[in-house]
């Protein structure tokens, strides 16, 4: 207004002035910064800033308007993590509800960064995230998910889509009864999305329950279970013995969803008896009694085989087995429900359904 009042002296210059806009940013960066944790080693600037950018739009965490939420990532590729940069105060708190979301195949932690200043972001913007933001959109339906927390939850993924939430409970439970358990499923449809979260009573077995169903292949998948919020760790040594005891009985739980989750006939039972108790033929007899007593709690039954080993020692196809073949499947599948999982002379039944073309020509190895 006044352009003759502080005059410029010859050799003089004005003094710069930086802009009000960047003086906002710098002042607001800790506030906009996210810290995510836990990536992938194929992540990469741009994967990580589509796909916050996506999910913010996803759960209507978006309040600066159009656009993307993002507008600069920053990762450590050998510490595996970056600092996604916001475009407000807002949006970077609504942020903070995507804990544990799936990337890449796997959960990521979504912390403030180290030099957040919680006094001073107090009067940027909102240091929450917003209560109403559609967080079933990307699977972290609260109290299903996101009421499982702490470090001792754990993350089970590449679960095979056709799993049901029951077979999934069956075989976490293997290592112990659970605290909290959660099939993450697709909002609109009702299917499963491949992966879950537990946590169990006995917090001792979370490394174990780990180590033992890692890596495990189901079908055409492979597990991937650790501790969500902090990777795979290996269980203690005096941990070893029960680890042992824990891959067995997954090995004996994955012959069953993979060779007998379709009903048939036929329930093959195994962990009911031993070479031994097979070779004594009263006791043989009584066993065979046994079993045509129990099984036929469950329906009717048309045949009861229990394969013996010869008496030369040679290996008999099917030794160490129980057949039971019923009238039809709802006899079977009753059967299977009530004898799956229940001791019999301290070992645990695993019963599974069996081929019935296979039963009929006397094959008995499968």
């Amino acid at each position: 207004m006044f352009p003759n009042m502080f005059p410029l002296t010859p050799g003089q210059f004005p003094i710069p002035v930086m802009p009000v806009q960047a003086m906002t940013q710098q002042a607001t960066r800790h506030a906009r910064r996210v810290y995510v944790g836990g990536l992938s080693p194929s992540a990469n600037e741009q994967s990580v800033a589509t796909f916050f950018s996506q999910v913010m739009a996803a759960i209507c965490g978006n309040t600066a308007g159009p656009g993307d939420a993002v507008v600069n990532v920053y990762i450590n590729h050998e510490k595996k993590f970056a600092f996604v940069e916001m475009r407000s105060v807002e949006e970077a708190s609504n942020a903070m509800a995507l804990d544990g979301i799936i990337f890449e195949g796997a959960p990521v932690k979504v912390r403030r960064p180290s030099d957040y200043n919680p006094s001073l972001a107090a009067a940027l913007g909102p240091s929450q995230p917003n209560p109403n933001l559609n967080l079933a959109a990307v699977g972290l339906t609260p109290g299903s998910a996101g009421g499982l927390e702490g470090p001792d939850r754990i993350f089970v993924g590449g679960l095979p889509y056709y799993f049901t939430e029951a077979q999934v409970r069956e075989l976490l439970e293997s290592f112990g009864p659970l605290r909290g358990f959660d099939l993450v499923k697709d909002r609109e449809t009702g299917n499963s999305k491949g992966y879950a979260f537990c946590v169990y009573q006995d917090l001792s077995v979370t490394d174990i329950a780990c180590a033992a169903l890692n890596g495990i292949k189901m079908g055409d998948k492979t597990l991937t279970v650790r501790r969500a919020n902090q990777g795979a760790v290996q269980p203690r040594p005096e941990q070893e013995c029960v680890l042992l005891q824990a891959q067995q009985q997954v090995a004996l739980q994955k012959l069953v969803f993979q060779a007998g989750s379709l009903p048939t006939k036929v329930l093959c039972l195994t962990q009911v008896v031993t070479e031994d108790d097979l070779r004594d033929d009263e006791e043989y007899e009584d066993i065979l009694e046994d079993m045509r007593g129990e099984g036929g709690k469950y329906g009717a039954l048309v045949n009861v085989v229990i394969p013996r080993p010869s008496p030369n020692d040679d290996t008999n196809s099917g030794v160490g087995k129980v057949f039971l073949e019923y009238a039809d499947t709802d006899g079977s599948m009753k059967a299977r429900q009530g004898l799956h999982g229940r001791k019999f002379g301290g070992n645990q039944v695993v019963a599974i359904f069996y081929p019935e073309n296979k039963f009929a020509q006397g094959e008995y190895d499968g």
